[in-house]
């Protein structure tokens, strides 16, 4: 790796482990908001971990995690946070919707949206607030799937997917209902969100709600239908840029 790609590498994970670990605030409405999913001794999966803040909030409330996080740098400093933990699996892995392995996209300057997504990346290019962002290497990785995590660590009490569009790829790769999980969803790729959706409906009789960006608050505070979510998703403004979709088996 030459040093000018090393520096952007290391400046940009210092941003994500800045922006994602030091707000106190931030991570106690995150924890208010996973309690209502998890209590202590459950199963977690945080499927594309990134710096490993979601897998803490899940440590926090007592809860037992495995982690899927493939770039080099982040899983670094997951492997360091918990190192002495026992009850934090972390796996170099991407979730798709096949075992094998797959190509993945990294931004060496913005790694937390590094993606094994060729669509995503193509919504990006020219999209307003997504200017200055370059997918400059690619990497090979190895890829799991939610059933095959499942029939090795158990089923999770709740499952957090945030991949840069290529949650519904994750979703094809689930078989069965689980209880509650949340995925990223972005403006530039509503389509993807819908499927996540289509998705959920097909296997179970889930409730919806969202969060808007970082904010860990739910908007409707009660679980609205998939064609409602839908519908809500469609008519945010591209400005509201991301968030969360929650999902809970009724």
């Amino acid at each position: 790796m030459r040093l000018a790609e090393l520096l952007a590498s290391a400046k940009g994970l210092a941003r994500s482990i800045a922006v994602y670990h030091g707000d106190r605030a931030r991570h106690r409405a995150m924890d208010a908001l996973h309690s209502r999913f998890l209590k202590p001794g459950d199963l977690a999966f945080d499927i594309g971990s990134h710096v490993g803040d979601r897998t803490a909030s899940f440590r926090r409330l007592g809860a037992r995690v495995v982690a899927l996080e493939p770039q080099p740098g982040p899983a670094a400093v997951i492997r360091t946070l918990f190192f002495f933990d026992r009850h934090v699996t972390l796996l170099r892995f991407a979730a798709a919707d096949f075992e094998g392995e797959l190509v993945f996209r990294v931004n060496t300057r913005n790694p937390t949206v590094s993606t094994a997504s060729a669509d995503f990346t193509a919504s990006a290019d020219g999209a307003e607030g997504w200017e200055g962002q370059v997918w400059d290497k690619e990497i090979r990785i190895p890829s799991t799937t939610l059933d095959a995590l499942i029939a090795r660590h158990g089923e999770p009490a709740f499952v957090k997917i945030d991949v840069e569009g290529f949650e519904d790829a994750v979703l094809a790769g689930l078989s069965r209902p689980l209880s509650a999980l949340s995925f990223e969803f972005t403006t530039i790729s509503r389509a993807v969100a819908l499927r996540c959706i289509d998705r959920l409906t097909a296997l179970g009789d889930y409730g919806f709600d969202v969060a808007m960006g970082e904010t860990q608050k739910l908007v409707f505070g009660s679980w609205i239908t998939g064609e409602e979510m839908k519908a809500h998703l469609m008519r945010l403004p591209h400005s509201a840029n991301s968030g969360d979709v929650y999902a809970v088996r009724r």
